[in-house]
């Protein structure tokens, strides 16, 4: 696991990565940090450390919004554009699915990252961070480490008065090499096989509404509801009101409130992989670096799963 020391500018150690030890889950002061502050990019960049910054933007089409546009209007000084749909599976029929490690270490190769680069996720959402975690989450999947999260993201940077840069990014392509950690990813097999184990907790990072199938589901053809025993914490809990990642005490917290056991394996889903990320921060600033991801997440699930799987309080699946 990478120290915190082996990045250059890390001294200033964000307070959110700093957390009281919990029985059987690990300090978290081992970690790499996950989350820097504004001021602390802006140092870094007006010092030229040698750091990556990634737009990792991405919308529901309902919102219609275009995230490489908006980025070419306007992003953080030196940052690049992670596009998450051109940057997963494009053979699988599910949304976001992992690319294999050759096709993502081509690809955030020519963005500029190689091995030895610290980088700094961040996502221009409103709520903060929405999209980037995802980000955060794949690099650590692929074995890269030296990754962190620009706290509050662009909507932070903006409020905080740091400038921004226009125009397409044109990054120096770099050699990146990535081997899959297949601790990071759950299956639908898996996720099948825990409903009777129950080897491991699951945490849905939905609103309640999609979770308890009353409220619509984005993707088309995809009714609402949940796995049989998966518990929900919807991902903007995990924010404060200004987009700021909350402390890990509050975190703790959250996850106790809603009776998930950080001392035990657990694994997040969400619609399609995204949010579910947020479950894994979460548990990563508590000192839980091991939280895996079910990657075909509820666009799967219902697509495979039987009728009597799928949990809900609105139409549910028929044959």
């Amino acid at each position: 696991m990478a120290e915190e020391a082996q990045s250059r500018g890390s001294q200033e150690a964000s307070s959110q990565t700093e957390s009281s030890q919990k029985p059987g889950v690990m300090a978290a002061g081992s970690l790499f940090r996950a989350l820097v502050s504004a001021k602390w990019v802006a140092k870094s960049l007006k010092e030229s450390q040698p750091l990556k910054l990634l737009d990792a933007s991405w919308y529901q089409p309902k919102l219609k919004r275009d995230a490489r546009q908006e980025f070419e209007k306007g992003h953080i000084p030196g940052a690049a554009f992670f596009d998450l749909d051109l940057g997963s599976d494009q053979t699988s029929p599910y949304d976001h699915m992992l690319p294999n490690a050759a096709e993502f270490a081509e690809y955030v190769g020519k963005l500029g990252v190689g091995n030895g680069t610290h980088v700094v996720v961040y996502d221009a959402s409103d709520e903060g961070l929405y999209s980037a975690p995802r980000l955060w989450w794949m690099f650590r999947a692929f074995g890269h480490e030296t990754v962190s999260l620009l706290d509050g993201g662009l909507r932070n940077w903006k409020r905080e008065g740091y400038p921004l840069s226009s125009g397409r990014a044109r990054p120096i392509q770099a050699e990146f090499q990535a081997t899959l950690n297949p601790m990071f990813v759950k299956t639908y097999e898996d996720i099948k096989e825990n409903i009777e184990s129950r080897r491991f907790q699951v945490v849905d990072s939905r609103v309640e509404g999609r979770f308890r199938g009353i409220e619509p589901e984005p993707q088309e053809g995809i009714e609402p509801g949940h796995i049989p025993g998966t518990l929900n914490i919807p991902f903007i809990d995990f924010m404060t009101e200004e987009g700021l990642e909350k402390s890990p005490d509050a975190i703790q917290r959250l996850f106790q409130d809603n009776k998930v056991d950080l001392s035990k394996p657990l694994v997040a889903t969400c619609g399609a992989g995204v949010t579910a990320c947020h479950v894994a921060l979460g548990a990563y600033l508590c000192g839980k670096p091991d939280v895996a991801i079910y990657d075909g997440s509820w666009m799967e699930w219902y697509m495979r799963a039987r009728p009597e799987d799928v949990i809900s309080e609105g139409r549910g699946k028929t044959l």
